[in-house]
């Protein structure tokens, strides 16, 4: 089986981006305070790793902010991924969800008593998702350390690796 495993295909998703994936792969991104969410619906063979960088797409959005631009923001990466997700077959309760990172990694000046964006992905995430329906099956969020994570489609397993 470990042959197997090492033929499959490896994405990395950068900050921002979102993939969904059909087929067998490697989904695997770095994280700070932001928050990754993967998606995986064993019963049609897919999955999705989203990478949002910001909490909340703003009210007032550019009238050229495009779609892939979108991704960069919890609440339209969650919800684009939602829709995506609807329109091939899958429902939502057995979309397995996982999110990842989210941890406090940025020198913040000023006020202590603010929250980080790490702590605000978290919260949207959290809140966007229930909201839509999903219910999480594991999390790993907050801290103060960078993590590595490896989404195999195949298993839906995700390996994380904390960074010091």
């Amino acid at each position: 089986m470990a042959e197997a495993e090492t033929a499959l295909q490896e994405l990395y998703v950068q900050p921002g981006e979102s993939h969904l994936v059909r087929k067998p792969a490697i989904l695997r991104t770095l994280l700070g305070s932001c928050v990754g969410i993967t998606f995986w619906v064993p019963r049609l063979g897919m999955g999705a790793l989203c990478h949002p960088m910001l909490p909340s797409y703003p009210a007032r959005p550019p009238a050229d902010l495009s779609r892939a631009a979108g991704r960069r923001y919890m609440d339209f990466a969650i919800r684009d991924l939602a829709r995506q997700f609807d329109d091939l077959g899958a429902c939502r309760n057995e979309v397995v969800v996982k999110l990842f990172g989210g941890g406090d990694v940025l020198l913040v000046a000023g006020d202590a008593t603010r929250p980080t964006v790490g702590k605000l992905n978290c919260e949207v995430a959290l809140k966007v998702l229930e909201e839509e329906g999903f219910q999480v099956a594991a999390s790993s969020l907050g801290g103060n350390c960078g993590v590595n994570i490896h989404f195999n489609i195949r298993t839906g397993e995700v390996l994380l690796k904390r960074h010091s």
